[in-house]
């Protein structure tokens, strides 16, 4: 048995995100959806995050372009042009959060996540940067991505899952995940683990050096 938290990233998207809400309804599910703040520019866009919410779920920032990690990016505007302008897009569309996910350019854990800046803004705003413990790499896999997760899932007590609601075939898959977690008696819920949470409520909970570039 283990517990399970489930969030996608990268959405919305008007062809997959309607279906994965279809999935988690009907197992009465809830996740988080980290949302990329372009995505919402979109005409489906805003309607797919007041869906989610009226569903339960709940709604991150995960930057406006999901192209440079903030940790790499040198824009000395970046926390306005990638967190404040998606936090207004999300706002737009019903959604006022403080949960904010870092793009790590395929699942890293390490300095490219994060710079001084970006933590200052995190910390003043009363943000919650939320990372993950497992990430099967669904984008890349999208056939082979469930045993991936299975395994990550059965490797801990409590698993916080990154997948992806984007058009690449991998969410065929994810009610073959879903019954095969619940099969090996997966405990879903919808809060993060600790570890996975550094900032939390503005508050430094853990240490967030080894995810910044700037942290010397």
């Amino acid at each position: 048995m283990f517990d399970l938290t489930l969030t996608f990233d990268n959405g919305p998207d008007p062809e997959v995100t309607p279906r994965v809400l279809d999935i988690l309804r009907a197992r009465g599910l809830k996740a988080t959806f980290f949302v990329v703040g372009r995505k919402l520019e979109h005409p489906d866009g805003p309607g797919l995050v007041r869906a989610a919410l009226a569903d339960g779920h709940r709604i991150g920032n995960h930057t406006y372009t999901h192209t440079i990690p903030l940790g790499e990016n040198l824009d000395p505007d970046v926390v306005e042009a990638e967190i404040a302008t998606t936090d207004r897009a999300l706002r737009d569309a019903g959604a006022e959060t403080r949960l904010f996910r870092p793009f790590g350019g395929g699942g890293n854990l390490d300095g490219r996540l994060l710079r001084r800046s970006v933590v200052d803004h995190l910390t003043g705003e009363g943000y919650s940067c939320v990372l993950w413990n497992a990430i099967p790499r669904d984008w890349a896999d999208p056939e082979g991505w469930v045993e991936t997760a299975l395994a990550q899932c059965k490797a801990q007590p409590w698993t916080l899952i990154v997948l992806h609601d984007l058009p690449t075939g991998a969410m065929d898959r994810l009610e073959e995940f879903l019954d095969k977690a619940t099969a090996l008696g997966a405990r879903f819920r919808q809060d993060f683990p600790d570890a996975c949470v550094p900032i939390r409520d503005g508050r430094i909970a853990a240490p967030v050096e080894p995810y910044m570039s700037d942290a010397a």
